[in-house]
């Protein structure tokens, strides 16, 4: 691939700039690294709308045994329980580095942290902002860090395309930059590439996600080769409010927490009778309830009229504004909602450390798959996750790869504008690979997702997004089983013993054969 440049970069290359790279720039520190972002650092990804907050048994009366014991439930038998124990652990450190950092966490009157309690949790273990504004200020204050953190260099209005190959090792990162007729081509040089790309969300019309979340990171490192785990654990949140607008606004979580219900037009409560836990089970139980509420013709409202009431703009100042920009007083209106495709529990497969199968390639965040997740995240666990393995990252990183001497100095171009994902993709994978699925669904959706490949006509960006859809039809028609977010209408059971779907692209392209082929692994 022709570059009109080539940047040599003194240390790591870290592609994202959300909460997940930011963090692992500052904890390589003074370790060198160049944190590639296509916008404004701590305004661009998944991470800065995060509302819930961040999981960790940092109360008094709370344990990371509970926290372990949680998260693996909520996964559904599919947690790796060793990487569900090592991120527990370190979860009560990482909040301390937050701290440290500056991240301004709720407080109470005694100076103690504010804990706020989810769906799925057997504790209040949840640290906030403002109630709701948790992902917003840590990446802010982790942008200020980076920005003054002498052995950090932010590049902004870059578009990373490809990955860089040299004698079967990761090298680099092709970027786009410029506008138009003026776009250029950019090679980013580097010993040590992390991926922090983001999840797959905008692949879907339904979606809580930014437009940059299209799974770009993972299609690229998928295309020279990686080993990509459980693809078809695709998270969709329950209550996103249903108001028309894309990506949809969210009513987080811990709305629900406090107390709010699911109601259908009439008022009728339906949780109940759906699962034990009502409200608060599990956000794929959850997610399929209101689904189906809504296929039998009804509308899904959350109320919190009772449960948060006059306390709403003060506690929940997000979810507020969203509601009134739509003409909807939360206080004394219950809020119109749906499942929307939210989070990604499937990416680059990694070990402890996130590293990739690729050598020199580490990823971090919601495009790697650890294993900590399962097949249904447990609610404020992903930005826990992005936190304890960029810290992972960070020291793999610098006890292995020696930083260069010298660097070259980067660009400072014109944003370069990518195109959003095509609709027809995003169509199909909402039809066939939504809440529910089935064989035949899935494969109309790979017709779709190759007819989309072939009429690329060799663009990269295209090509990565489709990918990334290949490997999550791909996945699902190997999982026969229903398990957390992966439902099968053809095989509604759950296997007695759960196998990991590891798949590289090449596996994925020889379907129909690909549900013989791929490698299934099993876990402790």
């Amino acid at each position: 691939m022709h570059t009109d440049n080539i940047i040599e970069c003194k240390g790591a290359l870290i592609l994202g700039a959300g909460l997940a790279g930011l963090f692992t720039a500052l904890k390589l520190a003074p370790y060198p690294a160049t944190v590639i972002a296509g916008a404004r650092p701590g305004h661009s990804g998944s991470s800065a709308w995060a509302q819930g907050g961040i999981a960790a048994a940092v109360g008094k009366a709370d344990s990371w045994q509970a926290h372990a014991r949680d998260t693996i439930a909520a996964g559904a038998g599919a947690c790796d329980s060793k990487i569900v124990e090592m991120v527990t652990r370190e979860a009560a450190a990482r909040i301390e580095d937050l701290i440290a950092f500056g991240a301004p966490f709720d407080r109470n009157a005694d100076g103690s942290l504010a804990l706020g309690r989810e769906a799925a949790h057997s504790a209040a273990r949840i640290v906030h902002v403002t109630g709701d504004r948790a992902g917003a200020e840590v990446s802010r204050v982790l942008a200020e860090r980076a920005l003054a953190t002498p052995s950090i260099t932010l590049c902004e209005g870059f578009h990373a395309i490809e990955l860089a190959l040299e004698n079967g090792r990761v090298a680099g990162v092709f970027a786009r930059y410029g506008c138009g007729a003026d776009t250029r081509l950019v090679l980013f040089r580097s010993n040590a590439v992390i991926f922090a790309t983001g999840g797959i969300g905008a692949l879907y019309p339904v979606t809580t996600n930014p437009l940059e979340s299209r799974g770009e990171g993972l299609g690229m490192a998928a295309r020279a080769g990686a080993a990509i785990a459980d693809a078809e654990f695709v998270q969709f949140h329950p209550t996103a409010i249903a108001i028309g607008r894309d990506p949809a606004p969210l009513a987080t979580e811990a709305l629900r927490g406090e107390g709010a219900v699911l109601v259908d037009e009439t008022g009728r409560r339906f949780m109940p009778a759906a699962h034990p836990d009502a409200e608060l089970a599990p956000r794929d139980v959850v997610a399929r309830a209101i689904h189906r509420e809504i296929a039998n013709g009804h509308r899904v409202f959350l109320d919190c009229r009772e449960a948060i009431g006059e306390r709403f703009e003060r506690v929940f100042p997000t979810v507020y504004a969203a509601c009134m920009s739509a003409g909807i007083n939360p206080t004394v209106q219950p809020i119109p909602v749906a499942p929307a495709a939210h989070y990604h529990m499937g990416g680059i497969a990694t070990d402890a450390n996130g590293r990739s199968s690729l050598d020199r390639l580490w990823a971090v965040g919601e495009c790697a798959s650890t294993g900590l997740h399962g097949a249904n995240r447990l609610a404020s666990n992903s930005l826990l996750e992005a936190l304890v393995f960029g810290a992972r990252a960070a020291e793999d990183v610098r006890g292995s790869v020696a930083p260069r001497l010298q660097a070259s100095a980067p660009l400072s171009p014109p944003h370069f504008a990518p195109a959003p994902p095509p609709q027809v993709l995003r169509d199909a994978m909402t039809r066939h690979l939504g809440l529910e699925r089935n064989e035949a669904g899935i494969q109309a959706a790979l017709a779709t997702i190759t007819a989309v490949e072939r009429a690329a006509n060799g663009e990269p960006s295209l090509l990565n997004m489709t990918a990334a859809a290949k490997l999550v039809a791909a996945a699902a028609l190997v999982r026969r089983e229903s398990r957390g977010a992966h439902f099968r209408g053809d095989y509604p059971q759950t296997d007695a013993v759960f196998t990991r779907t590891i798949l590289t692209l090449a596996e994925a392209n020889r379907l129909p054969d690909a549900g013989k082929r791929a490698r299934m692994h099993g876990h402790s």
